[in-house]
């Protein structure tokens, strides 16, 4: 890539290709190599020790992150750091997964007679195979590129994106080979909305009792819209005579009556209501309420005792807005 007048829009087409070009090299290299470095990967009996320097090590910790949360205890290690002590952090039964697109980064050659005495297993994410750290390891990644996606050729760009590439390859066969759930993934995620989706369940954020929007199936319509109004939910559950779920109104059916009808004094809820409305069990994951609600194209789930009875509403809102959630195990 020469340097010269161009646009920004141009340059910046060009470093997307180049990017683009340097994933799909390491296609062909997801070989044997690669099953060997997940096998070593997962059946290490103690940590996984990412180490690499500057841009590298950025990346490094991105990796030792993804693995951490995808149930691979892993730390990340700064070369730099190792030399003036913190080798002491690696024992026998770790792996180390070192990070270097020369394979003659300085830090790390250093450290590497301290690693075979130890005795850990090298995996080794390397531009080049013929490089000192490619002769220490155990197995050894081509992560190399044709050329940086920089004017120069020189910054860390194209490299970077393809180690982070394939250190996202290896921790997603490590889910798939430790037959990891989403129940697992959960227990790494507790907090925010993913742990909301994945650990909550719906009887942890459901309302009940008198907040439940719910009137008869001989209310007039008036009233219904009273109670849609009153409870805020832009919608109201429709019960029979023994208090068994019927139906439900919302403001989308509210809307395609007044269309049709548009005085709707003498109307009853039987007019307006749609029959069969969507429900979900109590002990349901909030992720699969929020999967109902995305193919159904719907805000709210009623929840129903073996009666029938509603005993608590779930809308999307509460699914993905509380912070006040306590969980049960």
């Amino acid at each position: 890539m020469k340097v010269n007048n161009s646009s920004p829009l141009k340059l910046a087409k060009e470093v997307i290709r180049l990017e683009a070009k340097a994933l799909y090299s390491l296609i062909p290299r997801i070989d044997r190599r690669f099953i060997r470095a997940v096998n070593l990967l997962s059946s290490c009996k103690d940590r996984v020790v990412v180490t690499g320097m500057g841009k590298s090590g950025i990346i490094g910790r991105k990796i030792a992150a993804t693995l951490a949360s995808t149930g691979t205890p892993s730390l990340f290690l700064h070369p730099g750091e190792a030399i003036h002590g913190d080798l002491g952090m690696i024992i026998k039964d770790d792996v180390v997964l070192a990070i270097s697109n020369s394979g003659e980064t300085e830090e790390i050659v250093r450290i590497l007679p301290y690693l075979k005495r130890t005795g850990v297993k090298i995996i080794g994410l390397i531009g080049d195979s013929s490089s000192r750290l490619a002769s220490a390891s155990e197995v050894v990644l081509n992560v190399g590129v044709e050329r940086e996606a920089c004017p120069f050729g020189l910054v860390p760009t194209a490299s970077t994106t393809a180690i982070l590439a394939m250190g996202d390859a290896l921790a997603m066969a490590l889910i798939e080979k430790k037959g990891m759930s989403r129940k697992d993934f959960a227990l790494y995620h507790p907090g925010g909305n993913l742990g909301k989706r994945l650990l909550y369940r719906v009887k942890d954020v459901m309302h009940t009792g008198k907040a439940i929007p719910i009137v008869s199936i001989t209310t007039s319509l008036k009233e219904a819209i009273m109670e849609i109004n009153n409870k805020g939910f832009g919608f109201t559950l429709i019960v029979d005579k023994k208090g068994r779920l019927v139906g439900i109104i919302t403001d989308g059916d509210l809307r395609r009556l007044l269309i049709k009808e548009p005085d709707i004094r003498k109307e009853r809820v039987t007019d307006c209501m749609s029959k069969n409305p969507s429900t979900i069990g109590r002990e349901a994951l909030t992720a699969q309420a929020i999967t109902t609600m995305e193919k159904k194209a719907i805000t709210a789930l009623a929840i129903i005792n073996k009666e029938r009875k509603p005993v608590g509403i779930v809308h999307l809102h509460d699914l993905l807005g509380r912070k006040d959630l306590k969980l049960e195990y």
